[in-house]
């Protein structure tokens, strides 16, 4: 070979060994998770890079690994969610999609926080009792839930949040106790002022005055305890204050125990939220956002087993107890 053919081959061979590092330069590959706006991992959604064309599909977690050419992007969809597509950067480790609504949403706590903020949470807590319309509302978990995402519900109020996640808590706390003190508050005064009105109302089938009065009476005796412990059951605690209205229960009494069981029903709920994430994070890797579900669950459950108790068991033991003697 003479000298001018060699030259010419080995600048050919430096030619193709520079297109070939160049392609795999080029080439890369993205390993990330998909979730919806609730933070929830979606499993079978299709990830299609353009213009290559590779496709994936993300597994039971979410994850997904593609082959990225250069300039690639990716466009991930999946039956409804709401497709969206996203520069293609090998350093990203997360991409979120927005799930449709769908009226089991109104269940998940996510749901108010993510698409309502602060703002949505106190008007929620002071419907819940203020304008009856909010019993079938997720209270306990949502409050629970709150204490999880404390500092992103602070960063609403004050820019920035405070830089402190106890202060931040705190603030929470005194924000959400203001606005179902003043629920139950408009609750009472509704009561009172439709009480004289059933008082003096003739029986009927659905009405009936004795049960009034039964009521009056169990909260002249036990209006305190009622009040405190109705804030911790579902449903009841929407109606409790309407009905302490209703029987003309004494306004202080009612305040005092209004506000009572109002600092203690947030201050639980907030801090055992905010801080058994945190426990269960770090001593087990267990995050509880992702098994939000199972805590409305086992907080529904918490709540109401002892009125359940009551209504079965304390029946049983009235009704073992002998008649009483005529007089």
């Amino acid at each position: 070979m003479t000298p001018l053919k060699t030259y010419w081959f080995c600048l050919a061979m430096l030619l193709a060994a520079s297109c070939i590092t160049n392609k795999s330069i080029a080439q890369s590959t993205l390993q990330a998770q998909v979730t919806d706006q609730y933070e929830n991992s979606i499993a079978g959604a299709e990830v299609k890079a353009s213009p290559s064309g590779a496709v994936a599909v993300t597994d039971s977690a979410g994850d997904f690994s593609i082959a990225l050419a250069e300039g690639d992007s990716i466009f991930i969809s999946k039956p409804g969610y709401i497709g969206a597509g996203f520069t293609a950067k090998s350093r990203e480790e997360l991409y979120v999609i927005d799930k449709t609504f769908d009226w089991k949403d109104l269940l998940n706590p996510l749901f108010y926080i993510k698409n309502g903020g602060l703002w949505l949470l106190l008007f929620i807590v002071f419907a819940e009792t203020g304008l009856m319309v909010g019993f079938f509302l997720p209270g306990d978990s949502l409050l629970f839930v709150a204490g999880i995402y404390s500092t992103q519900l602070i960063s609403t109020f004050i820019t920035g949040s405070t830089g402190s996640d106890l202060i931040d808590l705190l603030i929470l706390w005194v924000l959400i106790t203001i606005c179902g003190i003043l629920g139950n508050m408009a609750g009472y005064w509704f009561g009172k002022q439709s009480g004289p009105f059933l008082f003096t109302r003739k029986d009927t089938f659905f009405f009936k005055r004795k049960h009034l009065l039964k009521a009056k009476e169990f909260y002249e005796k036990h209006g305190g305890q009622a009040i405190v412990f109705a804030r911790f059951l579902p449903i009841i605690r929407t109606f409790a204050p309407i009905v302490a209205g209703i029987v003309q229960m004494d306004r202080k009494k009612f305040m005092q125990y209004n506000i009572i069981g109002c600092i203690a029903w947030v201050f639980s709920m907030l801090f055992a939220g905010h801080y058994l994430q945190k426990l269960f994070l770090h001593k087990f890797n267990f995050d509880l956002t992702k098994h939000l579900e199972a805590i409305v669950i086992g907080i529904v459950l918490i709540t109401t087993l002892p009125v359940i108790y009551k209504l079965f068991f304390g029946e049983r033991k009235t009704s073992d107890e002998p008649p009483s003697q005529p007089i």
